[in-house]
């Protein structure tokens, strides 16, 4: 769906708390280091940063912190955790974006000690794409995304449930542990819940990324160009129907959380923007943009944003503050809600919640280095 950007695969939404897919091993020299210094690698960040971070002005004043870090020599000595904090952090004081996170290594400049008083990095497993599909109770479907991959078997799957499930009266969407991805799985949803070509959000990306073919989202059959912010190119994506309509009336309900992160984020917006579905949880993580992986060097990379995507009504986007629930509730009381507002009695919805508890955490994360 989306085209590749250098090593890293080019991502529409980065994937939050999750790391983004192992780079290719860095070029280790004679002597065992990496070839690429830190300043080397603080300096690509800081021109791709400076180049197409979605905001123009923003973009300098990251660049510029960057540089004023390599100018004091914070960064020369790092590796590692401690490098990505080093600069994280220089990053987050010019203005927190929930997608700033330098990507550090695997394998040995990824075991350097952290920077003082900083916690050690745990690295977890990579998520299972989907979780727990199918049927919660009579009538009433369910299905838990981690991350919408550009990933024809995982696209594929989410088509086969909604297939295999459009006799619902009720489908539960639970993204209480999504933290970001791309839109082919949407895209195969979508369709069942709409019985009308529908509007679900606008996406604007910076004009000169755009220019020169460097859109995530150039090309996909479910945008469509309009008029837009000066400086940027404006697409807005559409639902279209399919021509089953027996889930047209289906009740929708999506469970969020702090965790529910940037592709998630959007899939929210899409449901509480056209009144499809019903949000229950927390407000989402607000980490908004959207953009690609780029390498850095040396085993480094970074997601770079260069558009955001926003309210087609209000033209607000989540940035920082989430897409809030339309029911507030603990996330992990949200299954639980929503089980008894379809009629389940509650000691039944309880039991059924605790079945299908995510395992991973459902609190917001702070950008590294954000105070």
């Amino acid at each position: 769906m989306i085209r590749s950007s250098r090593i890293l695969p080019a991502l529409l939404f980065a994937a939050g708390a999750v790391a983004l897919p192992i780079l290719v091993p860095p070029p280790v020299s004679a002597e065992g280091e990496a070839s690429v210094s830190a300043n080397q690698i603080a300096e690509t960040y800081a021109a791709l940063l400076e180049r197409d971070y979605v905001y123009p002005e923003t973009g300098k004043r990251y660049a510029a912190a960057i540089r004023a870090g390599i100018a004091a020599g914070r960064y020369a000595s790092l590796t590692g955790e401690a490098l990505g904090q080093a600069i994280d952090k220089d990053v987050n004081a010019v203005s927190p974006d929930g997608h700033l996170r330098l990507r550090t290594p695997e394998g040995p400049a990824a075991a350097a000690a952290p920077a003082p008083g900083a916690a050690a990095p745990v690295r977890r497993p990579p998520k299972v794409p989907v979780e727990q599909a199918g049927w919660i109770a009579p009538g009433i479907a369910f299905i838990r995304f981690n991350v919408f991959p550009q990933d024809e078997a995982v696209t594929a799957t989410a088509a086969k449930f909604m297939a295999d499930h459009a006799d619902a009266k009720a489908i539960i969407f639970d993204i209480r542990t999504h933290n970001g991805g791309g839109l082919d799985q949407m895209d195969v949803i979508f369709p069942w819940l709409f019985a009308k070509p529908t509007r679900l959000v606008t996406m604007a990306t910076r004009a000169s990324v755009d220019a020169r073919g460097g859109s995530p989202i150039d090309g996909l059959a479910s945008m469509r160009v309009v008029k837009g912010d000066a400086g940027m190119v404006a697409r807005e994506h559409w639902a279209t129907p399919n021509a089953d309509t027996r889930l047209r009336d289906a009740k929708v309900y999506v469970l969020t959380s702090g965790a529910s992160a940037s592709a998630a984020e959007h899939f929210s917006l899409a449901m509480k923007h056209t009144g499809r579905g019903t949000l229950v949880g927390a407000p989402t993580a607000g980490a908004n943009h959207f953009g690609t992986g780029e390498d850095l060097g040396g085993g480094y990379g970074a997601f770079i944003p260069v558009g955001r995507t926003y309210d087609p009504d209000t033209g607000k986007d989540w940035e920082g503050d989430g897409v809030q629930p339309d029911i507030a509730v603990a996330p992990a009381d949200a299954l639980v809600r929503v089980l008894t507002d379809l009629g389940v009695a509650p000691a039944e919805a309880k039991t059924l919640s605790d079945a299908h508890m995510p395992s991973w955490p459902m609190e917001r994360r702070k950008p590294r280095g954000a105070k």
